[in-house]
């Protein structure tokens, strides 16, 4: 057979490695995509995204290797923060501006008009989910229905606006800061801004600052993890605990570390000296340095729910 004599091509070695690495996103790079080159770039055998970050945002994208992987539930259901410019003035197809403009109205607001709008959308409020958008009706995302020109009925779902301020002021466009709860779509609420405003608007840039207790601060972008040697771009690399910051700790023994690893259930009144509430914590060995894993804390008990593999070693 033709070609049968060609040497087999090597192997790449996969290398297991565990962390969180908060990667800077570029614009027009989906979060798939942005994994993809990640995780070539460390080689790593095991990897995963938070939660998607759309292709025209850029910013923060906390990426999962290894044993973090367990843990990336935790921040897709974490609040976000994100700087927005919406353009008043005109809506689009799509609430940014990806789509065509389908409405042009005359801006006829000025600043304090802009902060009152603000002031209407801060705490709890009810979205509709853009028909631009992966949510599915019978199987299928909103966007195919969308890009065959049909629009279905969504139902208000309720999201919380922790906090919503003003960053500029420059008309037509406005930029502001928002911190919300996890399913809210910035898009959409620049769009309601803007009918509240009168004028209506799109959403023209945006960037996430911040998921959880994690933000930009230390993150690095992809082209200057491409262009550092390996053992610089390892020191980039975040413990897996980093995802699990917002949780009490308790320390464990040799002894209760050992039955922990093995998923027994510990009583409280044996590991940890201090009272804790119901809620989930993070468990460490004695020493501090070694995660163990997550456990919910409740009833009297310790009860484990995940473990980090690499500390049955």
């Amino acid at each position: 057979m033709k070609g049968s004599n060609a040497p087999a091509r090597p192997k790449i070695a996969r290398r297991a490695i565990d962390g969180v690495l908060l990667l800077d996103k570029p614009l027009n790079l989906s979060s798939n995509d942005a994994l993809i080159r990640a995780k070539r770039l460390y080689l790593a055998k095991k990897a995963g995204h938070t939660g998607t970050l759309d292709p025209l945002a850029t910013g923060l994208l906390p990426l999962c290797f290894g044993e973090a992987t367990k843990f990336s539930q935790d921040l897709l259901d974490a609040d976000k923060t994100y700087e927005a410019t919406m353009r008043l003035g005109i809506r689009t197809t799509t609430g940014d501006a990806e789509g065509e403009a389908i409405d042009s109205r005359e801006v006829a607001c000025d600043e304090p008009a802009v902060l009152a709008a603000l002031a209407e959308f801060r705490g709890e409020i009810t979205q509709v989910p853009p028909m631009y958008s992966a949510l599915k009706r019978d199987g299928k995302p909103l966007y195919e229905y969308a890009r065959a020109g049909e629009t279905v009925e969504r139902e208000g779902r309720q999201v919380t606006i922790h906090a919503l301020e003003l960053i500029a002021c420059a008309l037509p466009d406005v930029t502001f800061r928002v911190t919300c709860s996890k399913g809210t779509y910035v898009r959409t609420l620049a769009e309601d801004i803007g009918e509240t405003l009168g004028c209506g608007a799109h959403l023209v840039a945006l960037r996430r600052t911040g998921v959880g207790a994690l933000t930009l601060e230390h993150a690095v972008t992809l082209d200057a993890l491409s262009d550092a040697p390996e053992a610089e771009r390892d020191s980039w690399l975040q413990p897996v605990d980093a995802l699990l910051s917002t949780f009490p700790a308790v320390h464990l023994d040799a002894d209760a570390a050992r039955r922990f690893l093995h998923g027994q259930r510990l009583k409280l009144s044996e590991v940890s000296a201090a009272p804790l509430g119901d809620g989930r914590v993070r468990v460490y060995a004695d020493d501090g340095a070694r995660l163990l894993g997550v456990a919910r804390a409740g009833e009297g008990v310790l009860a484990p729910e995940r473990l980090v593999v690499s500390a049955q070693g």
